[in-house]
């Protein structure tokens, strides 16, 4: 690891590799590391700047031919949900979330390995192991937070403390500016709830709570289906040429 100022990153870059969203496109990322007592400074002014979080390093799209990964952020003190929103809303008001220092645990894992199984058979992540989920969660000098999910008065599912059922996760970093979705998983037994979407209106919440402008949702990748429901949360900016730009749909 290295110890670096935030005032002088050193940053990497990966050679090409397919790319996992479109198909027929090689992908290529520029890196740098996030430790030491300045990484916290250094990952905000690199997220508003369009970088992700992974572990202790931050990266962004560097592809030599393609431009379809925008970052977007939500302008959280603007939102208000639209009638489907609100149904989501309404479908989980049975689900308490709250809110952890970035420790993992067995239920966490067993749930993260479900989602995977279940979403992602074939993704970079589908043979990550209990080490390599803790490593995702506590592998970090940024404040990040864990948010678990439960099914309030669940008496099938409750743990050893005899909290309800847990059915989603979501991995958080703490901005200056706002809340970084790291990374979001939910039991597959419960999507018709909607749970990631669920997740993003109560990190906008959150935000609000806080009095935080902003949630950063990472990348839109334009052209990816799957991708298409980061732009549902209206208004939005995406990060362009120019700088953020407000984007209304």
């Amino acid at each position: 690891m290295m110890n670096q100022p935030v005032q002088s990153p050193q940053f990497f870059l990966t050679a090409p590799s397919p790319c996992p969203y479109l198909e027929g496109q090689f992908e290529r990322k520029v890196f740098t590391h996030l430790v030491g007592d300045k990484a916290a400074d250094l990952n905000d002014l690199l997220t508003q700047g369009g970088f992700r979080r992974s572990q202790n390093i931050a990266y962004r799209p560097a592809c030599e031919s393609c431009r379809a990964c925008i970052s977007v952020r939500i302008l959280a003190g603007e939102y208000k949900p639209n009638r489907s929103m609100k149904r989501i809303l309404v479908r989980n008001k049975d689900v308490v979330a709250t809110e952890f220092p970035a420790e993992p645990s067995s239920e966490q894992y067993s749930l993260f390995r479900g989602y995977l199984d279940a979403r992602h058979q074939e993704g970079g992540m589908s043979d990550m192991t209990v080490l390599d989920y803790a490593m995702m969660v506590e592998d970090t000098h940024v404040p990040t937070r864990i948010i678990e999910y439960r099914l309030a008065g669940d008496s099938i599912g409750k743990d050893d403390d005899g909290r309800g059922r847990l059915i989603a996760v979501a991995l958080s970093d703490l901005m200056g500016d706002g809340l970084s979705m790291v990374y979001s998983f939910f039991d597959p037994d419960y999507s018709d709830r909607s749970l990631g979407s669920y997740m993003i209106l109560d990190h906008i919440r959150r935000a609000q709570d806080r009095g935080l402008p902003h949630v950063y949702l990472g990348y839109w990748v334009n052209g990816s289906r799957k991708m298409d429901y980061k732009t549902r949360f209206l208004p939005q900016e995406h990060l362009m040429a120019g700088g953020w730009e407000r984007f209304e749909g």
